[in-house]
């Protein structure tokens, strides 16, 4: 029997990353190609960061951003 372990692969882009730690806790703007959200930065990991907007947790992939605008 032949079995396969399923490996993950991600690209990280360490200066996005470090920069996105720098306003953990704030508001900011996220440009994806999907569109923009809006909201409280919750937390930063090397491959996704998770915006919080209008109560609900978003998990935005790094590589999907386009840009991000601090608020406030």
């Amino acid at each position: 029997m032949n079995q396969h372990t399923p490996s993950f692969v991600s690209h990280i882009d360490s200066y996005v990353y470090h920069a996105l730690q720098g306003i953990t806790g704030r508001m900011v703007a996220v440009q994806t190609v999907r569109g923009t959200v809006t909201g409280l930065l919750k937390s930063v990991l090397p491959d996704h960061i998770v915006v919080e907007s209008g109560g609900a947790p978003f998990f935005i992939r790094t590589q999907q951003i386009i840009w991000v605008i601090p608020r406030g």
